[in-house]
């Protein structure tokens, strides 16, 4: 590969653990071979090149997240430095309903199998 194609694209999992998306690379390289991260729409593989404009979305045990690529980092580096690496296309979550996220009254017992049941439909 010549300088000029490093300068302008890099591998997804090391991009990925550069942008702190994961902690590891490993981790990276896994979740691209499991199909859990897409560039431009496509699942991509490890050695998949990333270009300054792709779109990335991660699927992670947290939700979705949709990244745009504004730069390159072959090394990992400070959190700060890592932010300027992307854009956050993520939509915001909807808002929580506080009445489906009512806890119980501490110390009030084991609950009842009707409670469990009713827990359960709120979940």
């Amino acid at each position: 590969m010549s300088n000029s194609t490093e300068a302008s694209a890099t591998r997804a999992d090391r991009w990925l653990w550069a942008a702190r998306a994961f902690k590891s690379r490993s981790m990276a390289a896994d979740a691209c071979d499991g199909g859990k991260i897409t560039v431009n729409g496509v699942t991509a593989k490890a050695h998949k090149l990333i270009r300054p404009g792709d779109e990335i979305v991660l699927t992670t045990p947290d939700g979705k997240r949709i990244l745009k690529v504004l730069g390159l980092a072959e090394r990992r580096g400070p959190a700060s430095l890592a932010r300027t690496l992307y854009e956050d296309l993520t939509p915001a979550p909807p808002p929580r309903d506080p009445t489906t996220t009512a806890q119980r009254e501490r110390g009030s017992g084991r609950p009842t199998k009707r409670e469990r049941r009713q827990m359960e439909r709120r979940r």
